[in-house]
């Protein structure tokens, strides 16, 4: 922070501005009391100034010179819109001016509580929320499912050893220590959490503020300051801070929360090693009172919206029923005395008439037959003689030669297995020999070798002789 943003805090701040005023102790000690530790919301005024005048009473009692107002005068210096530390409003449904703290209160009383003295301060319990906190951050935002499985293996092996150490009776247990740092965490986190809502409702009550203002100074359509002001909730509710306030609100809705949680403080308010502070038993209390107070706000919103749409709509009304009543007095002033031309020219005075029998009957139309066959004619005559002329080569025939001649594991020329079993199909058999793939049975040609010739006789009686490379054989 820079020199000349400090100035303006100093200067404008109603926080700061409380810490510099000269009866700071008693706006802190009275107004904190009574509405930061007790979590009220807003209260009549009137019984503020009552509450006020006691207190001031039993201060006058011992220094009669320390505050010489009257607590009324101190109230209205307070809620003083400049001064920023109480609202003054009236609430639905009430005539009495009620007063409620404003977020710079509760900073300025939550800033000065810190600065006592602690017997006692935590670091551990604070380091273990710090590592969690990483952890969540870590692992919730991985998309490895890799990963996310081998965290979440970790996880169940540290739990199964602790369930395993707790069958067997070694359960670790938190020393006295350890437990007043926790709840002491746990206390302030209460605490700001509720300051936390102020704030949030203030930021709400903004937004109403300003919804307010357009309203009373639009002079548009109703459709575009709806468009406007629905746009600016739609804002803060899909921001950060209305996320996640929603989020909490949603988790106090849960019942079964609410159960777990006060039995936890039930627990908690039990144990005799713990100072523990009789207004966190009503924390979770006090969070749904200051979201209630929240949700009222955002309620108010809405509210003032279907109000201001009411308004609009019966404006619209009465000025349709005036220019109604505008054209039924000009009719009657020229009943008289028609004009003769008045500028209008109606070329076709009527309705068209279209009756349900002038229309045509519905018209079915044949099916449509689609024949994808050729015309006989169109099929040209094929010679059919060389297709019935094809030979079929027994390839079982082949093998079974080769099964005769070459016993298991040896090696035959196929010169030697043509000798003894004569070729009768002619090239077309020589292929066949070269083409088996028998589980016992394969053919090896090696190109390197010598050239063997294989003489045959075709189906015409002719000799016939064909070279070819060495192929040989193999039988498995």
């Amino acid at each position: 922070m820079d020199l000349d943003e400090l100035d303006r805090l100093w200067e404008r701040h109603p926080a700061w501005r409380v810490l510099r005023a000269h009866n700071a102790p008693l706006i802190l000690s009275f107004l904190g009391r009574r509405f930061i530790d007790d979590n009220r919301g807003a209260v009549p005024l009137g019984e503020l100034v009552a509450a006020l005048d006691d207190e001031l009473f039993s201060i006058h009692r011992a220094t009669p010179d320390r505050y010489p107002q009257e607590a009324a005068a101190y109230v209205d210096d307070w809620s003083d819109p400049k001064a920023g530390l109480l609202r003054r409003f009236y609430p639905a449904g009430s005539e009495e001016v009620h007063v409620e703290a404003t977020p710079a209160l509760e900073k300025a009383y939550r800033w000065v509580e810190g600065l006592r003295a602690r017997s006692f301060v935590g670091t551990e319990s604070r380091l273990q929320t710090l590592i969690d906190l990483l952890r969540q951050i870590v692992h919730g935002s991985q998309a490895d499912p890799l990963e996310r499985v081998a965290e979440l293996e970790r996880r169940r092996e540290a739990l199964d050893r602790e369930l395993a150490e707790a069958r067997e009776g070694r359960v670790a247990v938190l020393d006295d220590t350890a437990l007043r740092e926790r709840y002491q965490q746990f206390a302030a986190t209460a605490r700001e959490l509720l300051g936390d809502f102020r704030e949030v409702e203030d930021n709400f009550r903004s937004l109403d503020r300003s919804a307010r203002e357009k309203i009373a100074g639009w002079d548009g359509g109703k459709g575009a300051l709806l468009d406007e002001l629905v746009t600016s909730r739609t804002d803060i509710a899909s921001s950060d801070q209305g996320r996640s306030f929603q989020a909490f609100y949603d988790f106090l809705l849960s019942e079964g929360r609410q159960d777990e949680l006060s039995d936890l403080l039930d627990a908690v308010q039990a144990m005799p090693q713990l100072d523990a502070d009789r207004r966190v038993r009503r924390v979770h209390y006090d969070w749904a009172d200051a979201a209630e107070r929240t949700q009222q706000t955002v309620r108010g919103l809405s509210e003032q919206l279907r109000r201001f749409l009411d308004d609009q709509v019966w404006v619209e009304n009465r000025r349709v029923l005036d220019l109604v009543r505008a054209i039924e007095a000009s009719a009657l002033a020229v009943r008289d005395r028609p004009p003769g031309d008045i500028g209008v020219h109606v070329d076709e005075p009527g309705l068209p008439i279209a009756l349900v029998f002038e229309r045509p009957l519905y018209d079915p139309q044949p099916d449509v037959v689609v024949d994808s066959m050729p015309a006989p004619q169109s099929i040209d005559e094929v010679e059919l003689d060389g297709l019935f002329a094809q030979h079929f080569v027994d390839t079982a025939r082949l093998v079974g030669n080769i099964r005769a001649v070459v016993p298991p594991r040896a090696r035959v020329a196929l010169d030697d297995i043509v000798a003894l079993y004569p070729i009768q199909d002619g090239v077309a058999e020589l292929l066949g020999y070269l083409s088996l793939d028998e589980d016992d049975v394969s053919v090896a040609v090696d190109e390197t070798a010598d050239e063997m010739t294989i003489d045959y006789v075709d189906a015409a009686g002719t000799p016939r002789r064909v070279r070819m490379p060495q192929v040989t054989v193999v039988r498995r």
